[in-house]
């Protein structure tokens, strides 16, 4: 059984959703991808999970790094979830790069190179957004691309965590609209 629960920011709605334990999902109402990881009649329920989740929540919509990451279960591929471990990395206010974390996953596994591509992939589908910070990925030249929140949302959350934004823009034309 799933559990589902909502939270109202200062970017707008936002539901989560749990396993009973530990948070499965987290998406702005409406964004791409929404829920495409819960099961179908999830309950809505007061859990303790959720109580975390809206405390670390509270703190980020302040400006401030919560400190605490609530329990996540990422239910997804092997691929996907070595992607978001990565991003759990990425400190308060900083950007990395999908080239970066290509990079990285190449290591891991021995590969010479990865797709940065396929990173972005596994970055869009992110289902726990915000507290897997997928929204602190950028492209090399510093466009800002691929926040299935949106765009200007991304922008928002960054400034909220008081990130250097001088080298990034928002592309005129392609994907990242």
């Amino acid at each position: 059984m799933e559990y589902i629960h909502h939270y109202d920011s200062p970017l707008g709605g936002i539901t989560t959703a749990s396993d009973g334990k530990a948070l499965t999902g987290l998406w702005f109402d409406g964004q791409k991808y929404f829920a495409d990881t819960l099961e179908k009649d999830p309950e809505e329920k007061a859990l303790p999970v959720f109580d975390e989740a809206d405390r670390w929540l509270d703190i980020y919509f302040s400006g401030h790094e919560p400190g605490f990451t609530p329990p996540i279960h990422m239910k997804t591929t092997p691929f996907r979830k070595a992607v978001w471990e990565i991003l759990l990395t990425i400190p308060f206010g900083r950007t990395m790069t999908y080239g970066e974390i290509a990079a990285r996953i190449a290591e891991q596994n021995g590969l010479s190179r990865m797709s940065a591509q396929a990173v972005g992939g596994a970055v869009g589908h992110n289902a726990v957004s915000l507290i897997i910070p997928c929204h602190r990925v950028v492209g090399a030249d510093g466009s800002l691309t691929g926040y299935a929140g949106g765009i200007d949302r991304k922008v928002k959350l960054l400034s909220l965590e008081n990130a250097d934004m001088s080298a990034l823009f928002v592309p005129r034309k392609g994907t990242a609209l």
